[in-house]
């Protein structure tokens, strides 16, 4: 009983010296700001409606965006339990991921997990969900040398994000796991792959229903060579 007390009381004050020590995430924005000016990449100001990329991306990357407060309990425990018996847990949330990107470098190893965590509920406490997923969109790399998704859309399409068919929503919002190896005007086949259980991840989402999807998968993505 003892010795459970005195973990636990580590644990909290562990917690307490990494929210002290951690940035606030009201800085997030500012670092989006620097990290487009760094890359030289064009960034959007507002979201269309409906942001068919975030949509997926939300499907795919963190489902339950809109209901957590930047740290997702089933997917913290899925990335605890799931290496012990081989498999890629996953569990970062988008506030998460957005924390890594805005705030790089940080540590590596657990102490480098703790504090995105941390600053995931910060930026989460700071920002609407609409500006999380606007900095997030803006900050990632999509590959083939496009920053952010007015970069990509263009890239990729010679259009707006606002203009993006779902079938190339998908695509794009597939490219973010592995940029490289699912850079579509490298290795389409793979990028395919992977934009084809991104529309599974809308329609268990519920946003698209499966005959939109499959009619997406099989609409010709128009990709600029």
């Amino acid at each position: 009983m003892i010795a459970a007390l005195v973990a636990i009381g580590i644990g909290v004050a562990a917690m307490v010296v990494l929210w002290v020590s951690t940035p606030p995430g009201s800085q997030a924005a500012d670092k989006v700001n620097q990290l487009l000016a760094t890359e030289h990449a064009s960034g959007l100001t507002s979201l269309p409606n409906p942001d068919r990329v975030g949509q997926a991306l939300i499907a795919t990357e963190d489902s339950r965006f809109y209901s957590h407060e930047g740290i997702d309990a089933r997917g913290a425990v899925r990335a605890l339990v799931y290496p012990l018996i081989g498999r890629d847990g996953g569990g970062s949330t988008l506030d998460q991921q957005l924390a890594k990107l805005a705030y790089r470098p940080l540590p590596g190893g657990l102490l480098g997990k703790a504090q995105t965590v941390v600053l995931g509920v910060k930026i989460d406490a700071s920002y609407p969900k609409s500006q999380i997923l606007l900095m997030y969109e803006n900050s990632a790399y999509f590959g083939h040398g496009f920053f952010g998704v007015q970069e990509a859309a263009e890239g990729y399409f010679g259009v707006n994000p606002s203009q993006l068919s779902w079938a190339q929503a998908s695509l794009l919002a597939g490219l973010v796991q592995a940029p490289t190896r699912f850079d579509p005007l490298v290795h389409l086949d793979a990028a395919r792959v992977r934009q084809a259980h991104v529309l599974n991840r809308l329609v268990a989402t519920k946003v698209l229903s499966a005959d939109e999807a499959l009619a997406a998968f099989q609409e010709p993505l128009q990709l600029r060579r």
